[in-house]
């Protein structure tokens, strides 16, 4: 295989300690001439569902390259490491359901093996550090064009782990959505797809809140709640100049509703 120049590393590591920097060196000594992403390392410490979103939402818009992916509060059990192929991009992480949204949004899963072969991990692999000792050689060896079927024996893809669908009920006049994820700004994301707006009017109730329906942030007065279609094609919830999410009082996991408002 030719070699894939990029490797990009979504994980829940934090910036205070060495994690990041282990991972990087081992890839720089294995794959000198590898390009690495930094997609976040701001994950909260375990939360996959948060963790798989930010990688799906991303990884459409990166180089062709290897995924890496650590958001694994079960390292060192029996859970299996894997490596996911797809037309888009190859991944690798835990096989915990963080990488399958990913490689639905590259093109859908088209082979996968699990990460077993010792030659392709550190000679020593730690028991709580997978992403430099498992996950790190891997994805250098992949971006020096090793074949993925080295790294380990195939996995049938409906045997992979994955996460329970998040909340989406439809109703006349609105829609109750759990919410999938909170941003830096405090936008509220929900699972549901931006197209189930265009049957709303202009106003429109959020948990009881008076809200209007708009494209974007500057459509609601200052300290107004503003529900739009996001970058990501869902819908969302923002504050003009504030933040939804503690206007609100919602967190990842919560449900919300969205509905007509009332007349008056």
């Amino acid at each position: 295989m030719a070699p894939i120049p990029w490797i990009s590393l979504t994980t829940d590591y934090g910036l205070a300690d060495g994690f990041v920097a282990a991972c990087h060196g081992v890839i720089a000594r294995l794959a000198p001439a590898a390009r690495v992403i930094d997609v976040t390392h701001l994950v909260p410490p375990g939360d996959v569902r948060r963790g798989a979103t930010v990688l799906a939402q991303t990884v459409p818009h990166l180089p062709v390259g290897v995924h890496v992916a650590v958001v694994d509060p079960g390292v060192g059990t029996a859970r299996r490491g894997v490596g996911v192929a797809t037309p888009g991009g190859l991944l690798v992480g835990p096989d915990n359901g963080l990488l399958l949204d990913a490689a639905a949004a590259l093109g859908g899963i088209t082979a996968v093996v699990e990460l077993t072969s010792a030659g392709w991990l550190a000679p020593r692999v730690s028991d709580t550090f997978h992403g430099r000792d498992v996950f790190a050689p891997v994805a250098a060896r992949l971006a020096l064009g090793a074949p993925l079927a080295e790294a380990g024996p195939a996995v049938d893809p409906d045997a992979l782990v994955r996460l329970p669908a998040p909340v989406l009920d439809r109703e006349a006049g609105g829609f109750t959505a759990e919410v999938l994820t909170v941003d830096h700004f405090g936008n509220v994301q929900l699972a549901a797809p931006a197209e189930l707006l265009a049957g709303l009017p202009g106003r429109v109730r959020v948990a009881g809140r008076d809200a209007v329906r708009g494209r974007t942030f500057g459509d609601a007065p200052a300290g107004g709640l503003v529900v739009h279609g996001d970058s990501a094609g869902l819908v969302a919830v923002a504050v003009n100049g504030g933040r939804a999410a503690e206007l609100l009082g919602v967190a990842p996991g919560d449900p919300l509703r969205v509905t007509t408002a009332e007349p008056g």
